[in-house]
């Protein structure tokens, strides 16, 4: 019996039980389609942050007060309070630096909005003129915040594109007063439309300057220094004097934490990458069970077959050749199985595209060939029990179907 002989046996096996059949794709083509999608998710989280990150350069540092960030409680995040201030002077410091490009300061603090009557609560965020291309961001009307002395708090603001639209109406917000907690700032400027940027709507917020927010909320502490340098090669030497620099003017105390951009992408590319990995491994447990139902089947199809199988034995096939029957099986419906299971799972991966196209949900080319390999592994791993046994049959009763 040759090698093409086994392979139209199992072919035609694999035909002749269609339900049979159908059950053992099935099962396989879920478990392979669990891994695709569940690691495109994975990538697509991975891919999403480290876009995220990359609209906003690859040249970043940022400093943030106090040795260690806390996160959550009071009003630590949203107010920038820390036992140690970053003050609006140790931002100006930095601009003498060698190499930086903008220095900006930045506090964010949630404030209530309002105009004729309309009020909205939004993210307001405390900066100067250089925040407009340290964001990269657009101006869909009028100009940005005024580049000026930055201990100056001038009452204009500049709007988001939903702000526009829920206060103003097809209404020009250009010149017009709005309310800003208890003060009045002039909008100067309309932000185009750019959606989340690092978990903030860039469309809700309001922006004003940054000493105006430190009087409007009565804040001593920035909550972060954002420092853009020349070029890349510029980073390491300028994260070192800065922390030269605020060391100096915090009295020899180094109570600042400062992290670059690339730094941070990097962890969470690690983190994201661990998760994906981890999300394969919990969809591969549906594949053990495919393998577990071939398995089962399988057994049953020796009973079925039991007479086949003598006579064929009876012709001469060996027992080496009656397992690799089973075996060729066993593969074939893993591989069709894999198949159909890989381009269910694309095809729920560009379901989720389609539902939220700005999340990059592509399975990973290797996520793909190691479901395949898993699916035919698994599939020829739990035959080998059922191939034993009918290789094990003697002749004249398996004719005999005892």
């Amino acid at each position: 019996m040759t090698t093409a002989d086994i392979l139209l046996f199992a072919w035609r096996a694999v035909w002749g039980f269609r339900l049979r059949t159908l059950l053992m794709v099935l099962a396989t083509s879920i478990g392979v389609a669990a891994v695709v999608v569940l690691t495109s998710l994975g990538e697509g989280a991975r891919r999403y942050v480290r876009n995220q990150f990359e609209t906003l350069g690859t040249n970043l540092i940022v400093i943030i007060p106090g040795r260690a960030e806390t996160v959550g409680g009071g009003g630590g995040l949203m107010s920038g309070r820390t036992p140690r201030d970053l003050t609006l002077l140790d931002a100006l410091a930095l601009r003498r630096i060698r190499g930086v490009k903008h220095v900006v300061p930045l506090n964010l603090v949630s404030g209530e909005v309002s105009w004729n009557g309309r009020r909205r609560d939004v993210p307001v965020i405390g900066s100067t003129g250089d925040l407009l291309a340290f964001w990269k961001l657009n101006l869909a009307q009028g100009r940005f915040l005024p580049d000026q002395d930055p201990r100056r708090a001038v009452p204009v603001c500049v709007i988001g594109a939903t702000v526009r639209q829920e206060l103003f109406g097809a209404r020009s917000p250009l010149g017009e007063w709005l309310r800003v907690g208890d003060r009045r700032f002039r909008v100067v400027g309309v932000l185009a439309p750019r959606g989340e940027m690092l978990g903030i709507d860039m469309d809700e917020i309001t922006i004003i300057p940054v000493a105006s927010a430190q009087v409007l909320f009565n804040l001593t502490s920035l909550l972060r220094v954002g420092v853009e340098t020349n070029t890349r090669e510029d980073v390491s030497r300028v994260r070192d004097e800065v922390r030269r620099v605020l060391r100096e003017r915090h009295d020899g105390e180094e109570d600042v934490t400062i992290i670059t951009e690339d730094a941070v992408a990097s962890a969470f590319d690690r983190i994201l990458l661990a998760l994906t990995l981890a999300l394969a491994g919990i969809a591969s447990i549906s594949l053990g069970v495919a393998g577990i139902l071939i398995m089962n089947v399988m057994l049953v199809a020796v009973s079925q077959r039991t007479s086949e199988i003598g006579l064929l034995k009876a012709i001469g096939a060996s027992p080496s050749q009656i397992r690799m029957l089973f075996v060729a099986e066993a593969a074939v419906l893993s591989a069709v199985g894999g198949v159909a299971g890989s381009i269910l799972g694309q095809l729920g991966s560009l379901a989720i595209r389609s539902i939220y196209p700005v999340f990059p949900a592509f399975a990973p080319l290797w996520a793909v060939l190691a479901a395949l390999a898993t699916a035919l592994v698994t599939g020829v791993l739990f035959c080998l029990l059922p191939a034993r046994r009918a290789a094990r049959l003697d002749p004249a009763l398996a004719l005999a179907r005892r």
